[in-house]
């Protein structure tokens, strides 16, 4: 696999808050997801980007709730980076995927073709909006909304699909154009039951 097009910055050398919450999220997960310091180079830019994320993937963090679970979450970035052939987001957010929904297989389901996945019908419905805002976002219409509400989905959850959807899609292209290489650690993520202590 090829190393990444950019120098990465050294921990020691970034802010107190980058290093801080790059150092929390390493406390919590054993290691340092690839994404944290191939984005530190800019500062403003990290900052604007985990905010961005944070705000989309843990609401509640900003006091926001939503109608989608985290596992839906990451089954839309999966399956919306596998269509824009992103390596980095497929096998991190596919691992995240595994964990949350507790199934070694899904990740690899959604990400081939979620319509086969083993996966709900709401589920299913999600992920066709999510898919046509990431490849026809130009086609979305009224129509678009009726298959979403049968399926209990809110209008808010609805902006959540399609924010979610066009978020990653900032961030394939970032990691694909970087050559971010995915950590080793997410390729096993989730696949085998964890060992009791």
């Amino acid at each position: 696999m090829s190393t990444q097009r950019y120098a990465w910055p050294d921990l020691a050398d970034l802010p107190q808050d980058m290093r801080q919450r790059i150092l929390e999220v390493q406390e919590k997960s054993g290691f340092v997801p690839n994404v944290f310091l191939a984005l530190a180079r800019r500062p403003a830019e990290w900052r604007a980007f985990f905010a961005y994320h944070d705000a989309l993937m843990t609401p509640e963090t900003v006091g926001r709730t939503s109608g989608l679970t985290k596992g839906e979450r990451e089954m839309i970035v999966t399956t919306t980076s596998a269509a824009n052939q992103c390596l980095y987001c497929v096998v991190a957010h596919g691992a995240i995927l595994r964990v949350y929904e507790k199934k070694p297989l899904v990740a690899d389901q959604v990400a081939v073709n979620y319509r086969k996945a083993d996966i709900s019908a709401r589920q299913k419905a999600m992920l066709d909006f999510a898919m046509k805002v990431c490849q026809r976002s130009h086609e979305v219409g009224d129509d678009d909304f009726a298959p979403l509400h049968a399926h209990g989905f809110s209008d808010e959850d609805i902006w959540d699909i399609a924010a979610i959807t066009a978020f990653f899609g900032l961030s394939n292209r970032i990691a694909s154009f970087s050559n971010m290489p995915p950590n080793p650690e997410f390729y096993l993520l989730g696949r085998m039951p964890r060992e009791k202590k």
